[in-house]
């Protein structure tokens, strides 16, 4: 016995064959015309038939297999139909000819580097007289005064049924899943209404919306047609199956062919509807008492109106939402507004203030990341699933989405409060995003038959779709899906983004200027004159011009000693640099009436905790004595004080204690040395021996090398040192050297 999954897994490979072949159907090389015209391929300029439907005979009465239609048509239209070619073609279509007495339009277009004709017999076609034509304008002008969608729709499916005499002519609106919906509709009194009913994408595939959206025009007189080959198929310059994907005498698929006799439909025609170079719907025609076929002119006229539509749709469409459009771009400007006045509180702009970012958009919910802070407005998801929600949407580059669940599988459980998302990126690259959150809607969809009723057929090809039978309205409701976002919304999101991108590069800006104006009032004019001592300091700020929390100070004690300070805030921008200030005065004060360097910098510590708590900073202090050249060190957290003399360099490992903020009461120590001769002390920042280097010890070694065999002046041994290192220009480097005089 079989396992039903195998069975189930059989079954959905067969119909995900059926859908590759059907997608792999050759619907635009057919190889055959139908029977209502005659097809000619030509080479041009002797205009020699390559290629001939095989009805060519019964139209001219004679093999037309290497004939030129100079001697197919007489001396007249034959001159006409070379002076038409030599122009546009569109001006030329459609030539009324004669052939052996019998009236005939001639329709030319080139393709495949052969020029084809398609030969129609005026006879049998049916006219909507000159009366329609003559009332052209009026039906223009209803068009251009509709003021709604519905008024637009209503007006095109009653006028091209007019013109072209079908029993019933729709105007079908493609949704995003390239479903249709039937949005107006003027039938025969006696038909069943179609208006409102669904069909599903599989009833025009890809393949075949692709052809719609570039031939404005398709009929088919009689659907139960016999189709007429080409011969030969192949094109003989090409060798491949001529394309007649812009020819109106095409010969349809035989699944289309089936699809219509399940409808009971006889007849057919459709006009493309295209919004700005998109498929946007059709006009579909349908006629049930028997073969039916417009006249070419009254086809070319339903074609003009359908492209007049397509004219007016985005302003029509756009009329009908213009107060939601209005509204949301009053609340846009608003929260600009909000942005602009409040550039370093742009999170609470958009979550505190009279209009909020949840205003900005119909919706239940919003979220707002900003600096790295998620705050939620509304309903919204839990709080932990909706970073990683937002992330799969923006990874997978949809910022709108009213199902959810299509595009992150594990978000179903969310339909109460997320089936719905709209996602923006706030550029930057912080990660820092804006979404909206719409719940479920419920919604009663009505088909035109149940759309998953279709079977698999097999053939000598492998299986294929085979089109259901009954059209019957088939009903169903709809979960996981929330009311979609429109164009306005989605625009109105993008550009709060972007506004929010501005203010924080504007602000991120003014703040590196006034951080660089307040760091350069932390660094000294020049250095004190200090008898016994020569002192030298060198700054070297971030090639990217952002500031840093590196400073150094030099303070003159009471009792005639000398405090060498250098400290490194954590952070950068005018934050760090704005603590630094406080810092480097706070420890001067500590300097000034603490017993030594250990006691200050406990102090200092103290001050983080109560004052600054969260700040963490790091520093070191050499409190020289310059009569007798006697040296006390002590640091928290910074790179050691490196001591050369005679014999060579080291660093001064002892008395060194946590950074600053990071232990409360955090005791610290001190190391004694003497300066003698030509001995010197160097204090330094990180940015001198880590940043680019990925290995300290290194960057020590070299410091102490350079150091070592460097001059014994500070001023020309500290130039020295930034020439040997070389240090890179991604961080401040701070250097300060002392020695006896």
């Amino acid at each position: 016995m079989s396992d039903p999954s195998d069975v189930g897994s059989a079954t959905a490979e067969i119909t995900e064959q059926a859908l590759l072949n059907c997608a792999d159907e050759p619907i635009a090389v057919p190889g055959a015309v139908q029977p209502h015209g005659v097809l000619l391929a030509v080479t041009e300029p002797d205009l020699t038939v390559v290629v001939a439907s095989a009805n060519a005979a019964e139209l001219f009465g004679r093999p037309v297999a290497g004939a030129s239609l100079d001697d197919l048509l007489g001396d007249d239209d034959g001159a006409r139909l070379r002076a038409g070619l030599a122009g546009d073609l569109a001006e030329l279509n459609p030539l009324r000819v004669q052939v052996d007495g019998t009236e005939v339009d001639v329709v030319s277009h080139r393709a495949d580097g052969l020029l084809l004709t398609e030969w129609e017999l005026v006879p049998g076609a049916e006219q909507a007289g000159a009366a329609w034509h003559r009332r052209l304008p009026t039906v223009l002008q209803r068009m251009s005064a509709a003021a709604t969608l519905d008024q637009l729709t209503e007006v095109l499916a009653r006028d091209v049924r007019a013109v072209t005499g079908f029993d019933r002519v729709m105007v079908y609106r493609f949704d995003a899943g390239w479903n249709g919906e039937v949005v107006a509709e003027d039938r025969r009194p006696d038909l069943e209404p179609f208006l409102g009913l669904r069909y599903p994408a599989s009833d025009i595939p890809a393949q075949a919306r692709a052809l719609y959206a570039t031939n404005w025009m398709r009929i088919i007189p009689d659907a139960a047609y016999s189709r007429v080959p080409l011969e030969p198929v192949a094109n003989p310059l090409t060798g491949r199956p001529l394309d007649l994907s812009g020819s109106m005498l095409r010969s349809v698929s035989p699944v289309h062919l089936e699809y219509l006799a399940n409808m009971g439909v006889v007849a057919s025609m459709s006009v493309s509807l295209i919004d700005r170079g998109r498929l946007w719907g059709l006009i579909s025609c349908h006629h049930y008492a028997g073969p039916h076929r417009p006249s070419y002119s009254d086809r070319v006229a339903a074609e003009f109106l359908g492209r007049t539509a397509s004219l007016l749709l985005h302003t029509t469409v756009a009329a009908g939402e213009q107060s939601g459009v209005v509204e949301v771009a009053q609340r846009q400007a608003q929260l600009a507004a909000a942005v602009g006045r409040a550039p370093r509180g742009l999170a609470g702009a958009l979550t505190t203030g009279e209009v909020t970012a949840l205003d900005l958009l119909p919706a239940d919910g919003a979220a707002v990341r900003l600096g790295g802070q998620l705050r939620l407005l509304g309903t919204t998801p839990p709080a932990e699933r909706v970073e990683p929600l937002v992330r799969a949407l923006l990874d997978a580059r949809v910022d709108a989405t009213d199902a959810v669940s299509t595009v992150v599988p594990s978000a179903v459980d969310l339909a109460g409060t997320a089936s719905g998302v709209l996602a923006v990126e706030v550029p930057g690259g912080s990660g820092d995003f804006l979404a909206w959150f719409r719940p479920e809607t419920l919604r009663e969809v009505t088909w035109g038959g149940n759309p998953y009723a279709s079977k698999v057929t097999s053939t000598d090809g492998g299986p294929r779709l085979s089109p259901r039978r009954s059209f019957d309205a088939w009903s169903e409701t709809v979960r996981g899906t929330s009311r979609p976002w429109r164009d306005h919304e989605v625009a109105a999101a993008r550009t709060l983004a972007g506004d929010l991108a501005a203010a924080a590069l504007s602000r991120a800006e003014e703040d590196n200027r006034l951080a660089t104006a307040l760091q350069r009032t932390l660094l000294l004019e020049e250095l004190p004159t200090v008898a016994g001592i020569d002192l030298a300091a060198r700054y070297r700020p971030s090639a990217a011009d952002v500031v840093g929390g590196d400073w150094y100070d030099l303070v003159p004690l009471p009792d005639g000693r000398l405090s060498i300070v250098l400290g490194d805030v954590a952070g950068h921008g005018l934050s760090a640099a704005a603590i630094t200030a406080q810092l480097r005065h706070a420890l001067r004060a500590h300097l000034l009436r603490a017993r030594g360097p250990a006691a200050a910098l406990s102090g200092l510590n103290d001050v983080i905790g109560a004052l600054l708590p969260g700040e963490m900073a790091t520093a070191v202090i050499a409190e020289l004595d310059p009569a007798s050249g006697d040296v006390v060190v002590a640091s928290a957290g910074h790179l050691p004080v490196l001591h050369a003399t005679a014999g060579g360099a080291d660093y001064v490992m002892d008395g060194r204690g946590p950074a600053l903020g990071v232990i409360e009461g955090a005791p610290y120590r001190e190391a004694r040395l003497s300066l003698a001769g030509d001995d010197r002390l160097v204090l330094f920042s990180d940015g001198l021996v880590e940043r680019g280097r990925g290995d300290l010890a290194a960057g020590l070694e070299d410091l102490r090398e350079a150091i070592r065999s460097g001059p014994a002046e500070p001023q020309a041994l500290l130039d020295a040192v930034l020439g040997v290192l070389n240090p890179p220009d991604t961080d401040d480097v701070t250097l300060v050297g002392i020695a006896r005089a």
